[in-house]
């Protein structure tokens, strides 16, 4: 039986409260998502730069609305059996609208929730240009999002994006607000050395989450090196999105080129693994017992 929501929360909650660096990929589809979901992680971290990619096509800028991101978020938190963190960008717009954010997500299945204290319209943490709102402001989101959910295991993630606008100090005193308004989580997009995680996890006492956007800096740690500093979930949201995009874009370049698939140097996924993947073994399954067909 496939695990339910509550099951899948109570899960992270646990894994949360060992002593170990808990490994959230990002996915942004269904196919990324049953691939990561078959290989045991602890979570799944649902990109919002990846999902405005993939569904509209267009930049992780505010354009991708609610009801794109909650649709998503449903499809694979009911899809996998891999907790689901899920970005929620700013909650959307006002407190009425983080209040609707955190019931819709919840009820989609997701494990877990990210709020960001940006302007609106938000854009991508690793992007220049990026503003936030006041500290009391985010404050006040927060304990909106906290009044409203239902279920205490559906996590709520902090994140402040103040370190590229006003610096570690700055970002720093935002993460402590955030923990003590009952964040579960705490979030500063852009550290940059050890000592600055270890004051984050030090000062706001609460399970902090790292973005490893590539092999150096924090990046370059090892997974102990990095919980013994206090992180707790290290995500890679990039990781498949850009994995994937040099894929296609390499096979693409091939047939291009050569007008045949004959010469691929990029590895194809085996048909029939993708049809495994897929769920076509059930299909199979259901035709023989009802159809009669072998």
């Amino acid at each position: 039986m496939p695990r339910t929501a509550a099951e899948k929360r109570a899960a992270l909650v646990t894994a949360l409260a060992s002593d170990r660096l808990l490994i959230a990929p990002g996915v942004f589809e269904m196919i990324s998502a049953k691939l990561a979901d078959q290989r045991n992680f602890d979570a799944l971290y649902l990109t919002g730069y990846g999902l405005a990619a993939s569904h509209l096509g267009v930049p992780d800028a505010g354009i991708a609305s609610y009801a794109d991101v909650l649709e998503r978020a449903r499809v694979i938190a009911n899809g996998t059996e891999t907790p689901l963190i899920c970005d929620a960008d700013t909650g959307f717009g006002g407190l009425l609208n983080v209040r609707t954010t955190i019931l819709g997500f919840e009820a989609a299945g997701c494990a877990a929730i990210q709020l960001e204290d940006q302007e609106s319209p938000k854009r991508c943490g690793l992007t220049a240009g990026c503003r936030v709102i006041s500290a009391a402001d985010m404050v006040r989101k927060l304990e909106v999002a906290l009044d409203a959910r239902t279920d205490p295991h559906f996590l709520l993630i902090a994140r402040t994006d103040a370190y590229g606008e006003h610096g570690f100090d700055a970002a720093l005193d935002r993460a402590i607000r955030y923990a003590h308004a009952g964040a579960d989580l705490v979030f500063v997009q852009g550290l940059q050395t050890e000592a600055e995680l270890a004051q984050v996890a030090e000062q706001t006492a609460k399970p902090c989450i790292v973005n490893i956007s590539s092999g150096d800096g924090l990046g370059a740690l090892p997974p102990a090196r990095l919980r013994e500093l206090g992180c707790a979930i290290a995500i890679f949201p990039g990781l498949a999105m850009l994995a994937a995009a040099a894929a296609i874009d390499s096979a693409y370049k091939t047939l291009q080129d050569d007008r045949s698939i004959g010469n691929l140097a990029t590895a194809l996924y085996e048909r029939d693994a993708m049809h495994r993947l897929m769920g076509f073994e059930s299909v199979w399954e259901f035709e023989r017992r009802w159809l009669g067909r072998d």
